[in-house]
């Protein structure tokens, strides 16, 4: 089949049971200044979240040496936090994230019909 890796066992990650009232929607940007020497570290922490990375988008900007990487994440304040705070510990790496505002908390319902 082509565009197919055959010798990768393709999984499917279930979501672990956070209650919907804890899970947000966010994105987290990612800038690496220097992407020959974090990628691997980068990749290992991503791998380790991947349960709660709903979409990935990475860019190579080479005529400044840098890569952005923009990740779509669904899990709770706590779990994101930890994400983020390790890669932001990583060497040339820059992060910020953003959620959106939460429906189910309070003062913020959606509308009824």
């Amino acid at each position: 089949m082509k565009g197919r890796v055959p010798d990768i066992e393709e999984k499917h990650m279930e979501h672990p049971q956070i209650p919907s009232d804890n899970r947000r929607i966010g994105v987290i940007a990612i800038i690496i200044n220097d992407p020959d020497c974090a990628f691997d570290a980068l990749n290992k922490i991503l791998h380790d979240y991947s349960h709660i990375i709903i979409g990935r988008l990475g860019l190579p900007y080479r005529e400044r040496h840098l890569s952005i990487i923009s990740l779509i994440v669904d899990g709770s304040t706590d779990e994101v936090g930890a994400m983020t705070g390790r890669l932001g510990q990583l060497s040339k790496v820059t992060v910020k994230s953003a959620f959106a505002k939460n429906p189910t908390a309070p003062g913020t319902a959606l509308p009824t019909k």
